[in-house]
C-alpha cells in the first residue's frame, strides 16, 4: 500500500513539472489560422486548421497561455474550448 502511494505521488509531481495547455477548438472560418501564443515568457506559433474541430497542445511548464489575434489577446487555460470565427478567438463554455 505504501509503495503504491509513493508511486502515485512521484507520478503526480513528475506530470505537473512538465505542464502544457491542451486546447480544444472549432474553427468556423474556411481558412487556416496561425496565431502567436505566449506561455511562460516564450512565444510560439500555433496553427488552427480551417473548418474543423480539433485540438492542439502548447508545450511549456504552465497551465495557461495567451493567444494573440487581430481582435485582441485571449487567455486560455488547459482543457478550455475555443471557437474561432472571423479570425477572432473566444473561450466557450
Amino acid at each position: 500500500m505504501k509503495k503504491s502511494i509513493v508511486l502515485l505521488l512521484a507520478i503526480s509531481s513528475f506530470s505537473t513539472a512538465f505542464g502544457s495547455v491542451y486546447i480544444k477548438y472549432y474553427n468556423k472560418d474556411s481558412k487556416d489560422h496561425k496565431f502567436k501564443v505566449t506561455m511562460d515568457g516564450s512565444t510560439k506559433e500555433v496553427e488552427f486548421r480551417s473548418s474543423t474541430t480539433g485540438a492542439t497542445t502548447v508545450q511549456g511548464s504552465g497551465t495557461k497561455c495567451i493567444i494573440e489575434t487581430s481582435c485582441g489577446k485571449v487567455e486560455v487555460k488547459t482543457d478550455d474550448k475555443v471557437e474561432i470565427k472571423d479570425g477572432c478567438v473566444k473561450v466557450v463554455k
